[in-house]
């Protein structure tokens, strides 16, 4: 992939990053998102639902779908937030705990594979490339903002 640009580099790799773990969700019936979102509620505490979309980098229409799936498989409930009566709360279910703990396994054994191909040094600079990527990104520093697109 040496020859080919950074961008389908990172697109590619997530995506079979993606198949992988979809792969592992769907024997315990779930999917990456449900998993993602279950790492991203508090297991003790709940979360708050306006808290989880930029959590997870999710758009407001994509979390809701997944937290409706959730809620109908029994991985979460909504409780009214007592700190604040306009928002709600999402707490796991003792299944959604369960599942998890699973997602958990399954993201560490990820990572400590990984860990385990490649050099202290190597796995730091892809961080440093990863976090030099989102800075441009994120501080609008690829594209000239004055720029305009030509028909």
């Amino acid at each position: 992939m040496r020859d080919k640009t950074i961008d389908f580099c990172l697109r590619y790799t997530w995506q079979a990053v993606i198949k992988m773990y979809n792969e592992q969700a769907s024997k315990y019936d779930g999917t990456m998102a449900h998993a993602f979102a279950l790492l991203s509620i508090d297991p003790e505490e709940g979360t708050p639902s306006t808290a989880l979309g930029p959590r997870m980098g999710m758009e407001a229409t994509s979390l809701s779908r997944t937290l409706k799936a959730m809620e109908e498989k029994n991985l979460i409930d909504r409780r009214p937030n007592p700190a604040d009566g306009r928002s709600v709360l999402i707490h796991l279910t003792d299944e959604g705990k369960l599942k998890r703990q699973y997602a958990k396994e399954h993201v560490l054994q990820f990572n400590n594979t990984i860990l385990e191909h490649v050099s202290e040094e190597e796995i730091n600079g892809f961080y440093k490339v990863i976090e030099t990527i989102n800075d441009l990104v994120q501080n609008k520093r690829i594209f000239n903002q004055e720029e305009t697109i030509h028909k």
